[in-house]
């Protein structure tokens, strides 16, 4: 099939790149004309393992390509995706401007049938806008539908999610439009859930914000196992062998980031406040997630008290690994809790430093070397778990700190090794 993807950004890119990656034909479209001159040369702007090389084979094979010309992007495709941004609002809804923009251009450039799918992150009722929007735009009359296609795309994972997904949900009341879904994703051989556009749509938002409760759920546990003595990995082992809870989003740490749980929980209780439903549990959920990062704070300020003009190592700034993503990440909150007049702050992030530049406070000093971040440091924060900070030489890191002290927020080294090495080891609920 010739699908077009309209928003190149880091849903654009992994939907577009996968969809051609199983034979499809991809343009992906973008006003940005100097992103799509990048892209067109291979050269991505995000970090996401396995994206680049995919683009790569693609559009070597010649099944990707792309374009700022959104309206022969439009006129070429059977399907067209709309990817782009739906930031939160003032009010904590989602922002609907860009998708609105979208429509009205894909209106002015339908000429035959074709199926519009939301892939954005939407709220309720974001279906029969889009069609409504299309509709008034039409020159001239044009049969088209407008489906829900939800994505649960994990960043850092996000191809191997898309090309092995749990399940594919697609909401519409249109046989037809739900037929060439079925074969446009046939290839990957997954659970196929169609259902009506609402249903669709509240999915993404309730399965995101469930999996934010989970989080906060485990963060006010590890506060409690703080308080009486416990270990909250031990406590999440024992919780997640029983089947109706499972292992997954129970880990400890400094609270949720990145651009889908914060969002998508703002957004969910704008919705149910705009149908006259106080969602007070989710509401708990922002706040707890809001207040583990001052806790956080707050703990690495003691374990620094009495130590003047004190030196801080960071180990991560990317809400989570494998992604250069800044967006909603702990580290924003962490960090500038610290940053006390007369600190120094040393920080090592693989991929996202360039991204941390423009949010953080200009006392942060940005290392190339983990090693170097530690280097006379009193505290080292571990902010972001990183795979390869595990395997680094910590016998080296203790000779080059000053003090060695380690505040491990995402529970992710091994904290025996670490005491018999000579730290002092701070996890979160242990």
């Amino acid at each position: 099939m010739k699908v077009t993807t309209i928003g190149s950004g880091y849903v654009g890119l992994v939907t577009g790149a996968c969809l051609a990656h199983i034979g499809h034909e991809v343009t992906g479209v973008d006003i940005d004309e100097a992103k799509i001159a990048r892209l067109q040369t291979g050269k991505i702007p995000i970090f996401e393992p396995g994206l680049e090389d995919l683009i790569a084979v693609n559009m070597a094979d010649g099944r990707l390509t792309f374009s700022a010309d959104v309206a022969e992007g439009v006129r070429s495709a059977d399907i067209i995706f709309i990817t782009v941004g739906t930031p939160s609002d003032e009010n904590g809804g989602a922002d609907m401007r860009y998708v609105k923009v979208v429509a009205k251009t894909i209106a002015g450039s339908l000429d035959r049938y074709k199926i519009i799918v939301n892939k954005s992150t939407v709220p309720v009722g974001s279906t029969i806008l889009v069609a409504k929007v299309i509709q008034e735009n039409l020159s001239d009359p044009r049969e088209f539908d407008v489906i829900s296609n939800p994505e649960f795309l994990r960043e850092g994972s996000a191809v191997e999610d898309f090309m092995h997904p749990d399940r594919i949900v697609v909401g519409t009341d249109s046989q037809r439009a739900a037929g060439l879904m079925a074969e446009l994703y046939r290839p990957l051989n997954a659970p196929l859930v169609i259902t009506d556009a609402a249903s669709a749509e509240m999915i993404k938002y309730a399965s995101n914000c469930f999996l934010a409760t989970k989080v906060s759920f485990i963060n006010a546990i590890a506060n409690i196992c703080d308080a009486v003595g416990a270990d909250v990995k031990e406590v999440a082992l024992g919780m997640g062998y029983d089947k109706r809870i499972g292992f997954e989003f129970l880990r400890a740490g400094p609270g949720f980031g990145g651009s889908c749980f914060p969002k998508d929980s703002r957004a969910m209780i704008y919705i149910a406040k705009e149908h006259g439903y106080d969602f007070e549990l989710l509401r708990g959920v922002m706040d707890i997630n809001a207040n583990q990062k001052r806790l956080i704070a707050k703990k690495a300020n003691s374990l620094l008290d009495g130590i003047y003009n004190a030196r801080i190592g960071v180990f991560g700034l990317a809400f989570k690994p494998n992604t250069d993503d800044m967006r909603d990440a702990p580290a924003l909150d962490v960090i500038p809790g610290v940053a006390k007049r007369g600190r120094t702050i040393l920080a090592y992030d693989p991929v996202a430093a360039a991204n941390a530049k423009e949010l953080l406070p200009e006392q942060v000093q940005y290392v190339d070397d983990p090693f170097e971040a530690v280097r006379d440091a009193d505290l080292l924060l571990v902010l972001t778990e990183w795979d390869e900070f595990r395997w680094l030489d910590w016998r080296r890191i203790k000779d080059l700190m000053k003090n060695a002290v380690v505040y491990d927020t995402r529970n992710c080294l091994d904290p025996q090794n670490l005491r018999r090495l000579g730290f002092v080891y701070q996890g979160v609920g242990r």
